[in-house]
């Protein structure tokens, strides 16, 4: 039971962890130069509903597997963008910045889909499950040779039989009654739909332009 709280706790961690991160990196977005800026904000929605996907898919299923790959297209297509960004201003803190979240964001998606793969050991849970039984069947046996009443031996059977399944559906985030909430994701999600604080900076003068600018 210990171990798929903590993993549970773990999993709900990442999840409010990966939306800071997200909306960290679409508000420094914000203060690049276009196109990059029009570019990778639309990116980042379409990132957002790729761990919007990610949360609603269940481990080892196909859904799963895209949403992965979906998130790691993203990424490379942001990280194109990036580089971009610090080829048109490099010596600017604005692509610096963006770069940094950019690589949190990076780091939070593969801390999420580990901890969604990290499940209680297969040995632990059998052991569990067979100790529980081992002992409620012990504790009938011997009130049945005192000849006592079964009332005690059932209550014992329920209550291993509740603890054997939260442990299991703690340990199972994306199906049964425990689940995971969404909510940091989405809420970010619905926040990139209102109207952008920000407007564009204006692009970087290059050599070129500033030439052109004091000629």
């Amino acid at each position: 039971m210990t171990m798929a709280v903590g993993r549970y706790e773990a999993d709900r961690t990442a999840v409010v962890d990966e939306a800071n991160a997200i909306g960290t990196a679409y508000l420094r977005a914000q203060t690049l130069a276009e196109p990059v800026r029009s570019q990778s904000l639309t990116l980042l929605r379409h990132y957002t509903n790729s761990r919007l996907a990610l949360s609603r898919a269940v481990p080892g299923t196909a859904g799963f597997k895209t949403a992965v790959a979906d998130a790691n297209t993203i990424q490379s297509q942001l990280w194109g963008g990036a580089d971009a960004a610090l080829d048109d201003d490099p010596t600017g803190s604005a692509a610096r910045l963006y770069v940094e979240s950019l690589n949190d964001m990076i780091d939070m998606h593969t801390t999420r889909v580990s901890a969604l793969g990290n499940r209680v050991p297969s040995t632990v849970a059998y052991l569990q499950l067979i100790g529980g039984t081992v002992a409620v069947g012990l504790l009938a046996m011997y009130l049945a040779m005192l000849h006592r009443s079964v009332t005690t031996a059932v209550l014992a059977a329920v209550m291993v039989s509740v603890i054997l399944l939260v442990t299991f559906d703690l340990d199972r985030p994306r199906r049964g009654l425990i689940t995971v909430p969404s909510t940091p994701i989405a809420a970010l999600r619905a926040s990139m739909d209102q109207p952008s604080p920000a407007e564009a900076p204006a692009p970087p003068l290059t050599g070129a332009r500033r030439a052109e600018k004091h000629g």
